[in-house]
């Protein structure tokens, strides 16, 4: 069968419930409405740390949590929140700042990966350093933590960054850190580290990563400047779990979905109930680390500022939630795919087995299942009326185009062919690309390179698409749809090879997999 012809299906757009949105719903708000006023983030965050500056009168050392730039997940359950949306906020105070990079100096002798964009840690630190000074940040320090003498890789590192005109400031490993609070905070801990000379009033504590030692060094420079006659003080601006949504809401849910691999689980703060007598949300390790981070800034500085680790706070992305049913429907969405990600890491051997259970009890917290998750249902429809592995993506507007399996192309290529017809609206007779086209591509495939599997991939489908499109006008219009196609949902019913997996994510689709291969094997590559 030709290419893009006779495996177009297309389910009614998803129903909008009247009811109060609940876990059972199946489809409802779309995930693409807008749940959350960007402007009011960028406006009410940036005024609030401003403020919490000036209630400290001296330095505010802001310990950063997750990720300043592609915020996908925030994207994802909070839809309104952009990718950028963090460093958006800093740009509108951005006079009032200077950026500090800590990297780990474990992390440079491992030479750790960070494995959404695949690039070491130390190159991580000079990317993340050009991004900022390109958007109009002071970034002039680094801090190379958990630094040990004669660390070969970390002195290298140091080297270099110093002959790029970065200052580099190395602080210790401190023995009993951290429950030792006496040592720490005395000559012999933090009194050993150098301090970083700072020329703004927000110093933001970013990383290439978690554990890269972004609060102790928060905490070494409360106490170097304090020691110095310099106020300064500690807060921390974390997404996730949002303090004033309950912990039962699906955006916190979601939160423990994403961290089901550290087993963060979120609970009421108990110190902010017993100092407030209010209920908020915060998560088990903010808890537990909680007395020992009162003690330390209290031996730092003398007084107690924080009486919970909600005071220690800045977030305001609970205010401005905009639309609470959409980020509900967007959040649990999110849970279910979390779920199946990690199926998937567990049926490849990444994770314990422990993970996808535990996203399990995240969904059942949530109240729902992967039926709730619109296109899983088509998928398997295709998968079991034809035999082989099907796909199902659901359109912007709600409804959903599916791909089956054929002598020419894989599920997944199908299926994009297929929304991009749609979006198009390019009839359904219409061959986008021709068997004459495919047959060439497959032949260099296995003749020549090597492949096993001659059916084409998402990525050839789309450089042959390209070539056709200068001589072929549907061929042009369906590549013009391509950028439809972010924030749609895929899923495909076997685990997809590395090549599919990274056209879907550049195309910003957010493809989800059944946690089984196509072929029975002990190897499969990626």
């Amino acid at each position: 069968m030709p290419a893009g012809r006779g495996a177009l299906h297309l389910f009614p757009p998803a129903r909008v419930f009247s009811q109060e949105i609940d876990a059972k719903e199946l489809a409802g708000i779309m995930v693409y409405t807008i749940g959350f006023d960007r402007e009011k983030y960028i406006d009410m965050q940036s005024e609030h740390i401003s403020e919490r500056r000036k209630a400290i009168g001296g330095k505010l050392y802001l310990e950063m949590g997750g990720k300043l730039f592609d915020d996908h997940h925030a994207s994802r359950v909070l839809p309104g929140f952009t990718p950028d949306n963090k460093i958006a906020m800093l740009e509108r105070i951005k006079d009032e700042i200077e950026i500090v990079v800590c990297v780990a100096a474990g992390d440079l002798v491992r030479q750790k990966v960070r494995a959404d964009l695949g690039i070491t840690y130390e190159d991580e630190v000079l990317r993340l350093i050009d991004v900022f000074r390109e958007r109009g940040f002071l970034v002039d320090n680094v801090v190379i933590t958990q630094y040990e003498n004669g660390t070969e890789q970390a002195d290298a590192f140091r080297d270099k960054l110093e002959r790029l005109g970065v200052t580099v400031s190395l602080h210790h490993i401190i023995p009993g850190y951290p429950n030792d609070i006496s040592r720490i905070v005395s000559e012999d801990g933090f009194g050993r580290n150098d301090y970083v000379e700072i020329s703004r009033d927000v110093v933001v504590m970013t990383a290439p990563g978690p554990g890269s030692g972004k609060l102790a060094t928060c905490l070494s420079q409360v106490y170097l400047d304090n020691q110095r006659g310099i106020p300064a003080g500690y807060a921390k601006f974390e997404t996730f779990p949002i303090w004033n949504l309950p912990l039962s809401h699906p955006v916190n849910l979601a939160y423990e979905a994403a961290t089901v691999d550290l087993d963060d689980i979120n609970v009421i703060d108990q110190y902010h109930l017993a100092a407030y007598g209010e209920q908020v949300s915060s998560y088990n390790r903010d808890i537990e680390v909680f007395p020992l981070l009162k003690a330390l800034l209290r031996e730092a500085t003398g007084t107690e500022p924080y009486q919970s680790p909600t005071d220690m706070g800045v977030n305001m992305a609970g205010h401005c939630i905009s639309d609470d049913k959409a980020c509900r429907y967007a959040a649990n969405q999110e849970i279910i795919r979390r779920f199946l990600a990690a199926q998937v890491d567990a049926r490849r051997g990444d994770v314990d087995p422990a993970v996808p259970d535990r996203a399990a009890n995240v969904m059942r917290k949530a109240g729902i299942t992967v039926d709730h998750r619109p296109v899983v249902g088509p998928a398997l429809a295709v998968a079991e009326r034809t035999g082989n592995p099907g796909a199902a993506l659901e359109l912007p507007d709600g409804e959903i185009v599916t791909g089956k399996t054929s002598d020419l192309l894989g599920p997944s290529a199908a299926v994009l062919l297929n929304a991009l017809k749609k979006l198009a609206g390019i009839d359904d007779d219409v061959h986008l690309l021709s068997p004459d086209s495919i047959e060439p591509i497959q032949t260099l495939k296995t003749r020549y390179l090597g492949s096993r599997n001659p059916r084409l991939h998402t990525d050839e489908v789309l450089i042959a698409l390209s070539a056709s499109a200068n001589s072929d006008e549907n061929a042009r219009l369906a590549l013009e749809q391509l950028q439809s196609l972010r924030g749609c949902d895929a899923h495909i019913t076997t685990i997809l090879g590395s090549v599919d997996e990274g056209i879907f994510r550049n195309l910003g689709v957010q493809a989800t997999t059944e946690p089984q291969y196509w072929r029975k094997a002990l190897y499969h590559r990626r």
